[in-house]
């Protein structure tokens, strides 16, 4: 539920109007979504191009992973990895939108080490598809971009990492 409507919702449970406070918030939670505005579309409207780069370099670092038995070895396994990217990008905007890390914990990070486990999937390999996700959208984003992304990927890395 965005801020918005937690503020509303909670002004109409006590029967009363938003206060200046709240309509405050409201103000610099829209001033925050114009700064991210581009950052969101441009994440969105290239995502293929950033795929495209992070799993050049991912393969570049771990060719063992796309050689006759690893896990990206035929072009299914190779396409689930790359669905888990595009999957991964949007969990940072979620991040990015809200302005917190919540999303990415409550939604990408419980379970995701069991998971990968299970299946087989070097947790180094993650660690490093991530980082290779993260280099790829700066060479995207314009510097000022960067900055507001950064902190989504590397809570996402440590969080995997752990």
């Amino acid at each position: 539920m965005s801020l918005i409507s937690k503020l509303i919702l909670n002004a109409d449970d006590q029967l009363r109007y938003l206060t200046i406070g709240e309509l405050d918030s409201m103000v610099r939670y829209m001033i925050y979504f114009l700064s991210i505005d581009q950052i969101i579309s441009t994440l969105r409207n290239k995502e293929n191009d950033i795929i495209r780069l992070a799993s050049k370099k991912i393969f570049q670092l771990h060719p063992e992973y796309i050689a006759p038995g690893g896990n990206a070895a035929g072009a299914k396994q190779r396409s689930l990895c790359l669905r888990d990217y595009g999957w991964y990008l949007r969990l940072i905007t979620y991040g990015i939108l809200s302005g917190d890390q919540t999303p990415i914990e409550k939604i990408g990070i419980v379970g995701v080490r069991e998971m990968y486990n299970s299946l087989g999937v070097p947790i180094v390999g993650m660690v490093d598809s991530i980082k290779c996700l993260k280099n790829a959208t700066l060479e995207i984003l314009d510097y000022n971009q960067e900055t507001k992304q950064i902190p989504y990927f590397d809570y996402l890395i440590r969080a995997i990492d752990e």
